[in-house]
């Protein structure tokens, strides 16, 4: 799908995932689902524009888990970790490796072998030049078990820690 596509139809999700968030406040799930979407609607867009989506991407995760310390599987922390990584540090946003770092580990003790959470580790640690870390995480999406509910996403996500693992 070409990018822009790909965009208009997560701004579209956005918007329909925005009432179920409304409808549904206290449901961590749909919170975490949301967020799932802002945030990668967010690293579509690119630049300043995309700032609005994360910091909502953010704000729904941070409550999500404050209802369900597991977020979903680990699936809160995971994407709050990738929107620490990716997003801009003070004054313009809130992005911090620091933080970033804490919210992957948090998402690894709940699930240490999934592919998504040691694939978006690996990528985040290949930022920090950390190398050899990064490898062992890529290493482990690579050989991590698909969930059943989101089979697709695992393999592309292992596709992509094959491709980093050459490249390191």
């Amino acid at each position: 799908m070409a990018p822009e596509r790909r965009e208009a139809a997560l701004a579209s999700l956005a918007e329909e995932s925005a009432s179920l968030a409304e409808s549904h406040p206290r449901q961590s799930r749909v919170l975490v689902w949301r967020g799932i979407i802002l945030a990668s609607h967010a690293r579509e867009a690119g630049g300043l524009a995309a700032l609005g989506s994360a910091k909502e991407a953010r704000r729904l995760l941070e409550r999500a888990v404050e209802l369900d310390p597991d977020g979903h599987n680990g699936s809160a922390w995971v994407t709050l970790g990738a929107l620490y990584h990716r997003a801009p540090g003070w004054p313009v946003a809130f992005g911090d490796a620091e933080t970033a770092d804490q919210m992957f580990r948090r998402a690894l003790a709940i699930r240490p072998q999934g592919i998504d959470v040691n694939y978006y580790y690996a990528a985040f640690l290949d930022d920090e030049e950390r190398r050899g870390e990064a490898r062992a995480h890529a290493r482990r999406a690579v050989d991590g078990q698909a969930r059943k509910a989101r089979r697709a996403s695992d393999e592309a996500l292992r596709e992509q820690a094959r491709a980093l693992l050459r490249r390191l």
